[in-house]
């Protein structure tokens, strides 16, 4: 005997219906390329330069920003461990999420944690001054220095679901250096999410002055390290939901 199915809310069949256009855009090469292309052209115009949130420089794309907020919502994360800081809009917005989670019922004592080599005076005292700076904590290093990673466990141990961001120095080098030490602290079911993957679908002239490019840079680093831990697998899906993004390949979900 077979038990009957019951019939689909309105919002599971329009969830339903979007998860199939999701898969029909990542299959759609011409959609896929043109994406790509407009990528490098808003890129020489330092388009993801030219947006705030809540008052602060946030460095991403809009993209990115909504497929953050939706992680966050979904992993109720206690604590968002950052790397990169720059102007602060990240780390203001990550606790910015937190503060809607807590008030809808999330963990009330959720934190982000934000480190980076160089917090230069005037964006630590502006985000000090932000009025979400309560649920904020900064450390300055290097993000791969043996003390600042181990002050960065410290503050994970003991929390039950950690998401990761890692938006610092772009080079494969660091960014493998980075994954070794902080993708293990990733929540299983949460991610770790690596930016700025979109180098190496970028023309190398684009970084003339950089250390990194195509062949060295996030992505490189990123598919090295989910071949030697198969805990860890790029969120495809997120990456066809986008499809603009600078961190294609680069939502990494712990799965085990």
């Amino acid at each position: 005997m077979t038990t009957p199915t019951r019939p689909l809310t309105p919002h599971e069949s329009f969830l339903r219906e979007g998860e199939a256009e999701i898969a029909a855009q990542g299959a759609d090469t011409a959609l896929r390329a043109a994406s790509r292309e407009w990528v490098n052209l808003a890129n020489a115009r330092k388009y993801s330069y030219h947006f705030e949130w809540l008052g602060r420089p946030i460095i991403q794309y809009p993209q990115d920003i909504l497929a953050m907020q939706q992680l966050i919502w979904q992993v109720q994360p206690d604590l968002i461990i950052e790397t990169g800081i720059a102007h602060g809009g990240s780390l203001i917005f990550s606790a910015s999420m937190l503060e809607l989670n807590a008030a809808c019922g999330g963990p009330k004592d959720a934190e982000v944690l934000g480190i980076d080599i160089d917090i230069r005076a005037h964006n630590r005292a502006a985000i000090d001054a932000h009025p979400m700076s309560r649920r904020i904590s900064m450390i300055q290093g290097s993000s791969v220095a043996e003390d600042v990673v181990a002050q960065v466990r410290a503050k994970a141990a003991g929390r039950q679901r950690v998401l990761i961001s890692l938006d610092s120095n772009h080079t494969h080098e660091h960014v493998a250096a980075e994954l070794a030490a902080y993708a293990p602290l990733t929540s299983v079911g949460s991610y770790c999410i690596v930016f700025d993957t979109v180098i190496e679908d970028m023309p190398a002239a684009m970084f003339p002055d950089r250390p990194w490019g195509p062949g060295n840079n996030p992505n490189t680093a990123v598919w090295d390290y989910v071949k030697q831990h198969p805990e860890f697998e790029i969120d495809e899906r997120i990456d066809h939901q986008l499809l603009v993004s600078v961190a294609p390949h680069g939502y990494l979900k712990r799965v085990r």
